[in-house]
């Protein structure tokens, strides 16, 4: 295995990406898109002033290249890619959805994300890093084949996939996709519903968004049946839920598919201080949840992993939720890791065990994928 160094991937154009501002009634005063650069930037920027970007661990990946028309196309259709390309060539921008927007420009903007998460795959295949975590915008993972929603242009881990099962045909054949992201990730679902080389696993709230998506019955068809598998989590779960829907569902379920290549959606909506979501996890989870993932990689796939970053809208939160993931993925000791200043907060909350309901959940998705 090559010497244990994280990748990351950040590009300044990425913060360029501007959704216009929000106004839903004639009652409600314009408001700053939720999916704006700040928390990001913040992030990034948690990394410079606590000098973690300067461990030997961490390996700044640069001379990235915006995705060809052409690697786009192996997820989404050339009709939409014309379409975004058209509106955002216009100084008004254009619109997926009333929750999509962007100014001008957007499509070189989301056309570097992808580039940059390819760029990512391509140095964790090529050893020049272990592992990988691209802070990328704008997110992904809503985006379907022929239309962008929930924020989302352009699905960049499902190009990803599709890029690693094309390029390296000798070396990948299976892919398992991972979404912790509070938001079921319905565009990824959509794209490979039908495929039996890609395991894609959402774990999320329940009836958040999409409405209607995500059930624990959306299962993948023909030959991608059993290769779908959803967690929808009530409202208000915390550690003690999500640990056991890891233990119980995702480690078993990677470790039977066996993977090539382990790709992650990485979101921190799902923590105690987001604005669109109401659940309960601190930055400790998400540590968790990189251990965890890392260690089934390290065992079906020569550590072969990379995070791409999606949702999380606490501007003050996601840094440190984003830089515990990151120690991680370096294998930094936890005596030297950067002090999260809330998490004595989150973590005396109440209800933080697993309850009973949250355990009906995860045993359900348990028993119809025959996992315990």
């Amino acid at each position: 295995m090559a010497q244990r160094k994280t990748g990351y991937i950040f590009e300044e154009r990425y913060m360029w990406h501007t959704p216009w501002v929000v106004t839903n009634s004639p009652y409600v005063q314009p408001f700053t898109h939720w999916e704006h650069a700040e928390t990001k930037r913040r992030f990034h920027n948690l990394l410079q002033v606590s000098n973690l970007c300067r461990h030997e661990r961490f390996h700044r990946l640069i001379d990235i290249s915006p995705a060809t028309e052409s690697q786009i196309e192996v997820n989404h259709t050339k009709e939409y890619i014309q379409k975004v390309k058209e509106q955002s060539a216009s100084v008004r921008g254009g619109y997926c959805d009333d929750e999509t927007t962007f100014s001008q420009y957007a499509y070189d903007i989301a056309a570097l994300a992808v580039g940059g998460l390819l760029h990512a795959v391509d140095a964790v295949m090529a050893r020049d890093i272990a592992n990988a975590y691209a802070l990328v915008r704008p997110p992904g993972h809503h985006a379907v084949p022929d239309a962008g929603m929930g924020f989302c242009i352009f699905n960049s881990v499902a190009i990803a996939a599709r890029h690693l099962l094309k390029s390296y045909p000798n070396q990948i054949r299976k892919i398992a996709i991972v979404d912790y992201d509070v938001h079921h990730g319905n565009g990824t679902q959509e794209s490979f519903w039908n495929d039996d080389d890609v395991l894609f696993v959402s774990i999320h709230q329940d009836s958040n968004y999409p409405l209607d998506s995500g059930t624990i019955q959306e299962i993948g068809s023909g030959n991608g049946k059993g290769t779908t598998i959803n967690i929808p989590l009530p409202p208000g779960s915390g550690t003690g839920s999500y640990d056991y829907a890891f233990q119980t569902v995702i480690i078993p379920a990677l470790k039977r598919f066996n993977p090539d290549f382990i790709l992650v959606s990485s979101g921190f909506d799902a923590s105690y201080a987001d604005p669109l979501s109401a659940m309960m996890l601190s930055s400790s989870d998400f540590r968790n949840f990189t251990k965890y993932l890392v260690n089934v990689a390290e065992d079906c796939c020569e550590g072969r992993i990379v995070f791409a970053h999606e949702g999380g809208y606490s501007e003050v939160y996601v840094p440190f939720c984003g830089i515990a993931v990151i120690e991680e993925l370096m294998g930094i000791d936890k005596d030297h890791v950067i002090k999260d200043p809330f998490l004595q907060e989150v973590t005396r909350w109440g209800y933080q065990n697993l309850q009973q309901h949250q355990k009906i959940v995860v045993d359900q998705v348990a028993t119809l994928h025959q996992l315990k």
